[in-house]
């Protein structure tokens, strides 16, 4: 695997296995650019434009950023490992075959995106925006989500049993999703909400 350096990041640079690492890129502009099959470790990504870009085979391991900006963009067969990120903007985009394990992410803004097998593992999520969205296969394992948005999304196999779950916007959107019985005791009071339900004793 070759070294990359900050300057290959450019727009619609064809970056093809190439191994970035301990690099500070913030700022860099790789709209529309082409990752296959390369590694990213120990970067600084604060303020980096991946608008329309492509992760392909790749693996993302401790970066950080206090905005990633990632609208338009494809995720497929990567793994995103121990990342701490402010606010991953990557609505508008497709994410197949993906996992994220570890670390933070404290807005990952999934809006109006197409999901199919994404995989949370160990990860603390401030906010999960999946509104919009159509999700396929998602299972969410041993995380804390301040607040999960499923706003109009639309969920196939989605397994949140994993998922530590404080608060939960549109809730009409969970509609195929698994939850344990435990979130069905908290989620009761926004369910009958939702259908209009008056409870009274």
């Amino acid at each position: 695997m070759l070294t990359g350096d900050a300057y290959d990041l450019e727009p619609d640079a064809d970056l093809d296995g190439l191994a970035f690492r301990g690099l500070d890129l913030r700022g860099r502009d790789a709209t529309g650019a082409r990752f296959l099959e390369c590694e990213v470790e120990d970067c600084d990504l604060d303020d980096v434009d991946l608008d329309r870009a492509r992760v392909l085979d790749s693996t993302w391991r401790a970066v950080r950023a206090g905005t990633l900006r990632a609208p338009s963009s494809t995720w497929r067969d990567t793994t995103l490992a121990d990342v701490r990120i402010g606010a991953l903007s990557a609505f508008g985009s497709s994410w197949t075959r993906v996992r994220v394990t570890g670390g933070k992410v404290d807005y990952l803004d999934l809006r109006e995106s197409t999901v199919d097998e994404l995989r949370l593992e160990g990860v603390t999520l401030g906010d999960l925006d999946l509104s919009h969205a159509r999700v396929g296969r998602l299972v969410v394992v041993d995380c804390d989500v301040r607040r999960l948005d499923a706003s109009q999304s639309r969920l196939t196999a989605c397994d949140l049993r994993g998922a530590r779950l404080r608060a939960v916007d549109g809730v009409g959107g969970l509609g195929g999703a698994r939850v344990s019985t435990d979130q069905l005791y908290d989620l009761a009071p926004l369910l009958a909400h939702h259908v209009g339900l008056v409870v009274e004793d």
